[in-house]
């Protein structure tokens, strides 16, 4: 097919946005728009009607029409196709199908647009993949504005620790009736957690330095106030927090930006709130009782299947993280569990010593005599598990839509459980819908909502385990064809880690005495797709 435009226009013929695909002047362009309400027959069912030159497509939307110009060549099958793919994307960027929402949304209605045709041929592309391409939604990115934001926080922090241990400082010097102690400020310059990175899921040099450049600038500011002399109101009483803001207002004086002093965010929140799961992550995590050596387990899958079957996709990672939290157990050794690392593609950070890991499964420091950092999520090892296999599927979805010879579809979906090890919280299952067509549920498991400003039927189930391994829906749709209930989008949790990564113990380097720690896991979604 040659698609010529496409445009949106009201039904007294007045276009309030085209797009063209191929190269056309703008008066043949204008006339060919300006022939369409001549063509329009009052009391015709058809949906296209056809000139010498070219021919119109059309679908009716409220009170506009959704028009395609195509040459007469063109399979009208495959146009109609396309016309319902442009019908389904206005909605997704227009609240409200009229002509104020439509000129609102232009700009994004024309990149929309761009995605499915491109010089003038359909371009392979569903619903799912238009919204991201427009979006252009990148995980990186926000994982490390996450990163450099945590940064900033623990930055901040630590020069209003550094700004009131001047204070304690002066306050002692003054009793002395000596000189302030201006030397030591800069004691806490540089301190180690710059080499892992606050979250530890970048281990860039660019976030290590960021750290370092921070710390040396609090430094210096901090050297240059502690250099002044000595007020003589350091001991009036509440006068304290007095003083400390007006050791930041110096440093603003100075030319140092200072955001809101307010306490530090815990460290791991930010990279939560950038994952598409944060809430039903902090919900697991909430109530999790954390000793002073504390793990963490990530891990996160992206799939993509067949609606026929096969595996497109299949992509497993994670991270481990360690937290301390008192310096008596800075010095220390985690022992993994050989048995379930293997056929995993294994990463430790640089600053872990590789050979250690190598022989014995156990995560320790190149210098031994070095602590790991307090307070900070540490990230010590990533891992990667990719297949084609589809035994590696933790959860099977069917979808089976079937003509009903009225004009409609049927559609049966089931799940199963194949990684029975598993217990998935928070199961969402979405289904996409024709425009304007309400489903007719007979059977379902679970609960379910319709969705009709997004079009979609949104099927939850709280928990899918050994014991509750399969369920089924039963719905049926007017005016649709099977491949409008694709893609279905997956969503879950589980508190068991997919790859199986366990610490086996944790023990202090010197004595080897067993340290006692808390762990939790965590798996959860990313993209789940069945297309």
């Amino acid at each position: 097919m040659v698609l010529i435009a496409a445009a949106v226009c009201t039904k007294n013929g007045k276009v309030i946005l085209s797009r063209q695909f191929v190269e056309m002047t703008k008066a043949r362009i204008e006339g060919l728009l300006a022939a369409f309400p001549k063509l329009m027959t009052a009391g015709k069912q058809h949906t296209y009607v056809e000139t010498d030159s070219v021919r119109y497509v059309y679908q009716p939307m409220e009170k506009l029409y959704m028009l395609l110009i195509t040459t007469k060549a063109s399979n009208i099958l495959e146009d109609l196709e396309t016309l319902r793919l442009f019908s389904k994307v206005i909605p997704e960027y227009s609240h409200s199908l009229d002509e104020k929402e439509i000129v609102e949304n232009a700009f994004n209605l024309i990149f929309a647009f761009d995605e499915i045709v491109a010089l003038g041929y359909r371009e392979s592309v569903n619903l799912a993949q238009i919204k991201t391409f427009v979006e252009m939604d990148s995980h990186e990115e926000k994982v490390y504005q996450a990163v450099r934001q945590t940064q900033e926080r623990e930055a901040r922090q630590k020069m209003r620790e550094k700004a009131k241990e001047l204070q304690r400082q002066r306050m002692e010097a003054s009793k002395r009736g000596g000189p302030s102690l201006g030397g030591m400020g800069g004691r806490s310059g540089g301190f180690s957690a710059d080499s892992f990175g606050s979250s530890g899921v970048s281990s860039s040099s660019g976030s290590s330095a960021a750290i370092g450049i921070t710390s040396i600038d609090v430094e210096t500011k901090s050297k240059a106030a502690a250099s002044k002399p000595t007020s003589r109101n350091a001991l009036k009483l509440g006068g304290k927090s007095k003083d400390v803001d007006s050791f930041v207002d110096q440093l603003k004086s100075e030319g140092e930006k200072i955001a809101n002093l307010a306490p530090a965010a815990p460290a791991g929140s930010s990279s939560a709130a950038a994952s598409a799961s944060a809430a039903a992550k902090a919900a697991i995590s909430a109530d999790i009782h954390k000793e002073s050596v504390h793990l963490k387990i990530e891990d996160k899958l992206v799939v993509r299947l067949g609606r026929d079957g096969g595996v497109q996709q299949f992509e497993n990672s994670g991270l481990l993280t360690l937290r301390i939290s008192d310096d008596a157990y800075g010095r220390l050794l985690l022992k993994l569990s050989p048995n379930h690392i293997q056929g995993l593609q294994l990463q430790t950070h640089p600053n872990v010593d590789k050979e250690l890991f190598k022989s014995r499964t156990t995560i320790g420091l190149k210098n031994l005599g070095k602590p790991f950092p307090l307070n900070t999520d540490v990230g010590v090892l990533k891992w990667r598990f990719v297949s084609q296999d589809e035994s590696a599927i933790p959860l099977t979805i069917n979808c089976w839509p079937s003509d009903n010879g009225e004009g409609g579809c049927d559609v049966n979906i089931e799940y199963e459980l194949e990684a029975q090890q598993l217990e998935l919280q928070d199961v969402a299952i979405v289904i996409p819908l024709p425009m304007n067509v309400q489903p007719s549920v007979a059977e379902y498991d679970g609960t379910y909502n319709y969705d009709s400003r997004k079009h979609v039927l949104q099927w939850h189930i709280p928990i899918i385990d050994a014991a509750n391994k399969s369920g089924s829906m039963e719905f049926s749709c007017s005016a649709s064809i099977p491949g409008d209930f694709f893609p279905l989008q997956v969503s879950f949790v589980s508190k068991t880690p997919y790859a199986g990564v366990v610490a086996q113990d944790v023990v202090q380097v010197d004595s080897e005495a067993a340290v006692k720690y808390s762990s939790e896991s965590i798996l959860f979604v990313e993209k789940y797709e069945i297309v």
